[in-house]
Order: structure tokens, then sequence, then C-alpha cells
């Protein structure tokens, strides 16, 4: 194969990893508000569609404050899997 060329099993799963990571953005912006309100946020760090993993990352205020860990299980995980079910493994990196 020609390099910069992908065969269409590629295509379909890039295509398919980019639609779980809308999803998963789409997500976290219901939950941002309240993340900015603090002077944190969040972000997607890695999303696996094929293992079915998202890494999100804590940062701001949120990245320090033992609070973020349950606002992580409470608000972002639980909204996530949610919206995403095919989400199978979530982790704060």
């Amino acid at each position: 194969m020609m390099p910069g060329v992908t065969n269409g099993y590629n295509r379909q799963r890039m295509q398919k990893q980019r639609d779980m990571l809308d999803r998963v953005e789409k997500a976290l912006d219901k939950v941002r508000p309240a993340l900015r309100a603090d002077g944190g946020d969040a972000r997607v760090v890695a999303c696996d569609e094929e293992n079915g993993a998202v890494s999100i990352q804590m940062l701001g205020a949120c990245k320090g404050c033992p609070l973020s860990q349950l606002d992580f299980v409470y608000a972002i995980e639980s909204l996530i899997r949610r919206e995403v079910p095919e989400v199978r493994e979530i982790l704060a990196v």
C-alpha cells in the first residue's frame, strides 16, 4: 500500500473512533459548565473504540482538587457510560 493511503477498513475504523470521541466530547460538554465554574475542566486524552477505553485528564483547579475524584466518578464517568454505552473503561490520567 502507498504511504498516506488508507484502505477501507482503516478509514472505517478511524470514522468509528471519531464518532465515539465526538459522543464522549458531547457528554463532557454537559458537565463542563460546572467544572469551569470552579476553575477546572476535563479533556479526552485518548479514545480507543476497539477496546472501549477512554482516558480523561482533569485540568485547572480540578487537577489538584481532592473532590475531583468524586466529580470524575459521579459526574463524568456515569455520564459517559450513560451517553456512550460502548465505553467499557474510563481512566483518569
